[in-house]
């Protein structure tokens, strides 16, 4: 009978994006080399991506250091909100910020982000079937990342907020037959040098 093996989920966020988002900065394109380089020895089958410019292209740029993975784009890996807190679920303290945060979104993302969301949690989680332990890429979104790593930690659901990523950081996920999750890093950095590293995160918080 066929079991079931444990997957290691690697999350990156994109790299730095120019200004009008429209693909890589400079900055970012040199991040996703210097990620790919990292992972070229472990043993990724496949890159999952979101549809906009900047995840492909980062996903391109690390799919070229790695040998034999598949690179796909994939909405359920893209940028949206994956859940909408009402206000009792908050904390006191701090709903009223988390809500303004969050006042932007139209009713399409509203009821499209969850749905995706649900999707994403179905595809990307657990442990996987067969006898054999799989690693999978998914280069996405701060928000979706926040996301899967609160679920990994059996959080609420509304604390992916406030989980923010740094550009081409490397978060990875274990999931292993007849154990909890386990976010083994989360928003390493060490494959970039100081200068490109905490991109999109206040100066004082660059470390």
């Amino acid at each position: 009978m066929t079991g079931t093996a444990t997957r290691y989920l690697y999350l990156v966020r994109h790299g730095e994006a120019l200004p009008d988002e429209s693909g890589l900065s400079e900055n970012g394109r040199r991040q996703a080399v210097l990620l790919g380089r990292r992972l070229s020895n472990r043993p990724v089958s496949v890159v999952h991506h979101g549809p906009l410019p900047r995840a492909a292209q980062t996903a391109r740029l690390i799919g070229e250091h790695l040998d034999g993975a598949a690179v796909t784009a994939s909405e359920i890996a893209g940028d949206y909100v994956p859940y909408f807190p009402d206000r009792d679920e908050l904390p006191s303290d701090c709903a009223d910020f988390l809500l303004r945060f969050l006042s932007w979104a139209t009713a399409e993302d509203r009821e499209r982000g969850p749905v995706l969301a649900r999707q994403a949690l179905e595809r990307f989680t657990g442990p996987v079937a067969g006898d054999e332990e799989r690693h999978e890429l998914v280069v996405t979104h701060n928000f979706l990342i926040g996301w899967l790593v609160r679920h990994a930690m059996d959080a609420p659901e509304w604390r992916w907020l406030g989980l923010n990523q740094g550009n081409a950081a490397l978060t990875v996920i274990r999931y292993a037959p007849g154990r909890p999750s386990s976010v083994l890093v989360h928003n390493d950095v060490r494959h970039l040098p100081a200068e490109l590293s905490w991109t999109g995160f206040p100066p004082g918080l660059h470390v």
